[in-house]
């Protein structure tokens, strides 16, 4: 894989031995070539290299080392002591043993009398020199080297290729090193060196003390610089063999969501996670203030890594974090100098908000907090209820989301649908309202939602009432009116509807839109699971078991269970399983409930589609795909809402 060197040692300004010398030496090194020499490294080549990587480990990175290594030759070994103590000029010429090898040795393509370029298009060496040797702060010697093969292939195996980049950039690389583009000041020679042709740069700032480099603004460098040169390659990255850079990502972000899927929903037995974070939960009731990662003692986030290292032990979850980083490997081949090793995925920061889900997981077990698995309840409450929706609503509304449609049919048929709702049928008024609150193909307005609802559940629409009880109850301010959100529900259940009843109980339990009240909430959700309700009857096995606002009876958990898991229910047999463990149950779900918010985060983490390799914050990217559906486009299927403080998924 092509690779860009860049390596940044400095000279400290004002010292004994003026910089000046080393800009003479870079720009006025003869261009002579150099016949390739088989033969093995003489002793004092040999004796110079161990020196060389002793006293200077970092020469050990060089391309120029890895051939030595490779194939140590003659050759080689010159090419190697060539850059390596140009790369440390300022040092080697103060220790013994590298004065009487340092020459004026070749290879500077001379632009006239000698090599060198800045920004302006004549250089006088003289005047170039003294203004370096009149420079009190630090000055940087940036070497920056290609691989022979790379250089000739991309058109930087010459000066003008060299001098016309850096120009170009040379506001960047001040940007990097933290000088004013009117105070930045810079020379630099082309030495077509042997397997590897280079730059040398000397960098610094008119005002002494105002520039600093570290290790963040070579990465910045060498970024800007490889984005040029390999623009084209870029393009291909991902490229092996016959595979194209975007079947790879295709393929990655397929395995990565098929994978995240499963941790959603899965259920997880860890014993040694669980057991970890049972211990964590004690010690979160000793921590004052904001419980967060990043205000915990040293001490608690030790903890929680030693958890998510433990989580990552679980197969699903190591091979999407490996899916993921390979795919990351690719793309930083031609940045990366060298091979990167795995980090244990609590030390990979792409990955932080692991670290938050598992202080929230806690923080749920400390607090005894009940949890509410029903990712599907949403869709199967409204799936329910527009399957018997009458003529003719039910035909607006099919094509009108009939995505194989013509664009113009689909709007046509949404015009005729919203004109049925403003007759006053109130099937159309529900249709009409659920469009305009789930987008995708009217653009999304709560307003209109709101209006529409309302309309249909005057008039005694039962999914209505219980589509405007929960956008009331919403986390929207705008929207947010608890008593009206009651009210509606309230409606619903008297209308028979058992996923109004299950809605209120949840309520009722989290206590966040209105007075917990565990009893109260026992009373709905047993209304709605001996209605049928799957969801409501996992609950109430869950409410049995823990002694939650009903006696405490095993007996009747597992039943509950046992119904709950005839219809499907994915958890109601993890619990079945382990019914005699004397553990509450949000003991027993800790790890899966973990797992699943593991499986949402690699979710929205997991390689956007692209077609010309260009990368997209996160945020844009929703913008765009919320325009997109406005549009009429489908929704990715597995990009649903991600939610912070539940399993539930749009409740």
């Amino acid at each position: 894989m092509a690779r860009l060197i860049v390596k940044s040692p400095y000279f400290k300004g004002g010292g004994a031995k003026p910089a000046g010398g080393y800009l003479r030496y870079i720009a006025t090194r003869e261009r002579v070539e150099i016949l390739p020499d088989d033969r093995p490294p003489t002793k004092r080549q040999t004796q110079l290299i161990e020196k060389l990587t002793k006293d200077f480990p970092d020469t050990k990175t060089l391309l120029e080392y890895g051939d030595y290594a490779a194939h140590p030759t003659k050759f080689n070994a010159s090419q190697f002591l060539t850059l390596a103590m140009e790369e440390n000029w300022g040092k080697v010429q103060e220790l013994d043993g590298y004065a009487k090898y340092i020459a004026t040795r070749p290879r500077a393509e001379r632009l006239g009398e000698h090599g060198l370029f800045g920004d302006e298009d004549a250089v006088d060496l003289n005047a170039a020199m003294a203004e370096v040797n009149s420079c009190t702060g630090n000055i940087w010697t940036h070497i920056i080297s290609l691989r022979r093969e790379d250089a000739e292939r991309l058109g930087f195996d010459h000066a003008d290729a060299w001098r016309a980049l850096l120009r170009a950039h040379r506001n960047d690389i001040a940007e990097a090193m933290h000088i004013p583009p009117e105070d930045f000041r810079w020379y630099a020679a082309f030495h077509d060196e042997g397997g590897h042709p280079h730059i040398h740069m000397m960098a610094w700032s008119k005002k002494p003390g105002q520039a600093y480099l570290n290790r963040e603004g070579i990465r910045k460098i060498k970024s800007v610089l490889t984005n040029q040169i390999f623009q084209q390659e870029l393009l291909h990255i991902y490229e092996d063999k016959s595979q194209s850079r975007d079947e790879l990502v295709r393929e990655t972000r397929s395995a990565m969501l098929a994978l995240a899927q499963k941790m959603q929903n899965s259920a997880c037995e860890h014993p040694e996670a669980e057991q970890m974070i049972r211990e964590l939960a004690l010690e979160l009731g000793g921590v004052k203030g904001k419980k967060s990662y990043g205000y915990l003692p040293k001490d608690l986030k030790q903890k929680v890594d030693a958890i998510v290292d433990q989580m990552e032990l679980l197969p699903s979850v190591y091979e999407c974090y490996g899916r993921w980083w390979k795919l990351q490997c690719r793309l930083n081949d031609f940045y990366a100098e060298k091979e990167r090793q795995r980090p244990p995925l609590s030390q990979q920061k792409e990955f932080r908000q692991i670290k938050n889900a598992v202080l929230q997981v806690a923080e749920q077990v400390r607090q005894n907090k009940i949890t509410f698995e029903d990712a599907g309840a949403e869709q199967d409450a409204e799936q329910n209820a527009t399957c018997n929706v009458p003529y003719p609503a039910n035909a607006w509304h099919a094509m009108a989301t009939d995505e194989t449609l013509p664009l113009a049919e689909r709007d046509e048929a949404a015009k005729q649908l919203e004109a049925l709702a403003d007759g006053g049928d109130r099937y159309a008024q529900y249709l009409t309202g659920i469009l305009y609150r789930d987008g995708g193909l009217l653009i999304p307005d709560t307003e209109k939602a709101q209006h529409y609802l309302e309309l249909a559940a005057r008039q005694d629409h039962v999914a209505a009432q219980y589509a405007l009880g929960k956008m009331l109850l919403s986390d929207e301010l705008e929207l947010k009116n608890p008593s009206q959100g009651f009210y509606w529900l309230e409606r619903a259940v008297q209308n028979g509807s058992d996923y109004a009843a299950y809605r209120l109980g949840k309520e009722y339990l989290s206590g966040k839109s209105a007075p917990k009240n565990p009893e109260r909430a026992a009373e709905y959700v047993r209304m709605a699971a001996e209605c049928g309700n799957p969801y409501a009857q996992y609950l109430l096995g869950k409410l049995c078991l823990s002694g939650d606002g009903v006696p405490q009876d095993k007996d009747a958990a597992y039943d509950w269970f046992q119904k709950a898991q005839a219809q499907g229910h994915d958890y109601a047999g993890f619990f079945m399983d382990r019914i005699e463990r004397q553990e509450p149950p949000n003991i027993l779900l800790s790890a899966t409930r973990l797992l699943y918010h593991m499986g949402k985060i690699f979710q929205s983490s997991a390689p956007a589609p692209q077609s010309c390799g260009v990368q997209i914050d996160r945020k844009r990217l929703a913008k765009l795909r919320r325009m997109r559906m406005a549009a009429g486009h489908k929704a990715d299927d597995h990009e649903q809402e991600q939610t912070n403080n539940t399993m539930s998924m749009g409740w």
